[in-house]
């Protein structure tokens, strides 16, 4: 199998980047950030046909779709929190966090083995070393010592939220955020999921509707923020099939 060039050269890359980071609200990336996801765009590119990673593979809509999308999470989260990713995939939001906030610790889980070696060896080939890539199911993780760990946790297209959130608010200390972003039917998700958030310990504390943009394509996001504020009863999480067959 050949190697896959990433077709963009690298200073169109960076002004592109920053455009549309610019355009999306997030801050602008250093120098030094912006070769680090340009690397990374290049070693995801050429590592897709090995790992039937992403359908994302123009490199404009990788800074739009991947990493913008991403990165747009940086403005939620702590200063020095230590954060889990169930379902990293590809690295999203993962890698493009642990770029844009060294401050952070990033733990990314996720059940396929070809995923987290992915993200494991794209973080060595960076010199990331603020993240951390484990593989296992979230619901048997949320029984290890990983159970109430975290400051944030967070997911992307995983799940609808009455089944996301059974699987993420296990890992989240007393006190942390729950940070789900959603496309589409945030409002319908939410009012099904209320109660059992609540039973899990945590409420909604806030919600952020906006817009993704490179001046062309436009993506709608919600971002819900839920805060732990209690323990999650050891009876949660259940097996994933008693979870898809009667969430909360």
């Amino acid at each position: 199998m050949g190697y896959t060039m990433f077709a963009m050269e690298k200073t169109e890359f960076t002004r592109e980047l920053c455009r549309v980071f610019a355009l999306c609200d997030i801050p602008r990336p250093s120098e030094e950030q912006a070769a680090l996801f340009y690397r990374f765009a290049e070693h995801l590119t050429a590592e897709n046909e090995r790992y039937n990673l992403t359908a994302i593979t123009e490199p404009r809509a990788v800074i739009l779709r991947h990493f913008a999308d991403s990165a747009c999470l940086c403005r939620f989260i702590p200063n020095g929190a230590t954060l889990l990713d169930v379902g990293c995939g590809a690295g999203f939001p993962t890698l493009p966090l642990t770029i844009m906030r060294p401050d952070i610790k990033i733990t990314a889980m996720d059940a396929t083995k070809k995923r987290v070696d992915f993200v494991s060896g794209a973080a060595e080939l960076l010199g990331l070393t603020n993240v951390t890539a484990v593989c296992g199911r979230a619901e048997d993780l949320a029984k290890t010592d990983l159970r109430e760990h975290f400051d944030c946790v967070t997911a992307r297209a995983v799940a609808e939220l009455r089944v996301l959130s059974e699987l993420c608010i296990p890992f989240l200390r007393v006190g942390g955020l729950f940070l789900s972003m959603k496309a589409k039917n945030a409002s319908e998700e939410l009012a099904a999921a209320q109660a059992g958030i609540g039973t899990l310990g945590a409420r909604l504390t806030g919600r952020e509707d906006f817009s993704l943009t490179d001046g062309t394509e436009e993506l709608s996001r919600t971002a819900l923020l839920f805060k732990k504020g209690k323990s999650t009863p050891d009876s949660f999480p259940r097996s994933y099939a008693r979870i898809l067959k009667k969430p909360l």
